[in-house]
């Protein structure tokens, strides 16, 4: 198995994530826009609020991302053989459009315990600096969980518009990508990115997350697919592996995970996000 180097593997562990890995190529990342593009046109607002979650449960293209041997070795690198795939969702900024994520930690509403899980951000286009990439405030993830304010911005593109204040833009480092090249993220880190000011779309599909076997989900229910290894402690229902694009099955197993999905994200909130 080729997964992280041993560099890689100590940038994750200090500063809380690693960037860039390659492991789509440049083709694989283009049939995943070209399926987004045709979602979109066949299907409008099929990708749209709360149904940008749990795509993989919908395509089989984006089903086979989430198996991608060159993925799953850098994650293994991290939490260990026996992976579950969690969620996904599209994190799409279209040109001049006003869309972005405020700086905050993965792990406040998500209640996926113990911290054995990471992100794993696709870049399916480009992601720079002009387009509105992520920045991460390095070593954050050595601290505990900090306070978020709920602002529910209509350009957020959380769904809470959850926030942490008063992070230093200058401390936070640019993930750059190339389309087909990921970044893995320890639940812990603060990390949010800006405006896209460019003429281009900038398309992230997030795994968010894969899981050790050995995490539970302590505020709700949360449907899962087996990547690799074993789970012997099954604490999560399981979703089936979609066999077509937007059929029947796929989209009222779709609406199922999400179902569950927003009761955990709005967990003891008064008020409703659009995602």
């Amino acid at each position: 198995m080729m997964g992280l180097t041993k560099e890689q593997l100590n940038h994750y562990k200090q500063k809380g994530y690693v960037s860039p890995v390659n492991a789509l190529t440049s083709a694989e990342a283009k049939e995943i826009r070209d399926e987004i593009e045709k979602i979109e046109k066949d299907w409008p607002g099929a990708l749209e609020g709360i149904n940008r979650n749990y795509i993989h449960l919908i395509s089989p293209k984006f089903n086979k991302i989430c198996l991608n041997k060159n993925i799953l070795n850098a994650v293994e690198s991290i939490i260990g053989k026996n992976i579950l795939i969690c969620g996904t969702t599209l994190f799409i900024k279209n040109p001049n459009e006003k869309g972005f994520v405020s700086f905050h930690q993965d792990a406040k509403y998500i209640g996926l315990e113990p911290y054995n899980w990471v992100t794993v951000w696709v870049a399916i286009s480009d992601a720079n600096e002009k387009n509105g990439c992520m920045r991460m405030l390095p070593g954050s993830h050595k601290e505990n969980l900090k306070y978020h304010d709920q602002k529910f911005d209509e350009n957020n593109l959380l769904t809470r518009g959850q926030t942490v204040k008063d992070v230093p833009l200058d401390k936070t480092d640019p993930i750059v990508l190339k389309a087909g090249q990921i970044s893995l993220h320890h639940p812990l880190i603060v990390h949010g990115s800006g405006l896209n000011h460019s003429n281009n779309r900038r398309i992230g599909f997030v795994i968010q997350s894969y899981i050790g076997a050995n995490v539970n989900q302590v505020i709700g229910k949360m449907y899962v697919q087996k990547a690799r290894g074993e789970d012997k402690y099954n604490y999560h229902e399981y979703s089936k592996v979609p066999s077509r694009l937007m059929g029947k099955d796929e989209i009222i197993s779709q609406n199922k995970a999400n179902k569950e999905l927003s009761r955990i994200f709005y967990n003891g909130s008064k008020k409703l996000g659009k995602f």
